[in-house]
């Protein structure tokens, strides 16, 4: 991953509305949700929102499915992984002293459904 692609995805998350909408989104994961939906869980016009999702989107955070006149966001797990990796990695400098509390403190507080089971 390159430094412009890192800063594309941390600019597109540095404003209230993108970060709620992306926070939203990867709570309805794996099926995502309708661009209204997401306007008016957050109380956005439609418009705005559709400006703020364009931009996740060309950050590479979401990707938009058309489903008839229906627009269907769904977070791109895979990048935002991919841009916390690259962060991890880099700041890190390969000093595990470092990386470990940074480790420990982004470590999902519960575990995945199938290993609840």
């Amino acid at each position: 991953m390159d430094d412009t692609a890192i800063i594309d995805a941390l600019s597109a998350l540095a404003q209230p509305t993108r970060l709620s909408a992306f926070r939203l989104v990867v709570e309805h994961e794996p099926h995502g949700l309708p661009a209204g939906e997401i306007a008016r869980k957050l109380d956005v016009p439609q418009n705005t929102m559709s400006t703020h999702l364009a931009q996740l989107s060309r950050a590479g955070l979401l990707v938009a499915e058309k489903q008839g006149r229906t627009i269907t966001y769904r977070a791109q797990i895979d990048h935002m992984r991919a841009v916390m990796g690259y962060l991890v990695n880099d700041c890190c400098g390969g000093r595990p002293e470092l990386c470990a509390p940074l480790i420990e403190d982004i470590t999902p507080c519960c575990a995945p459904e199938e290993v609840r089971q």
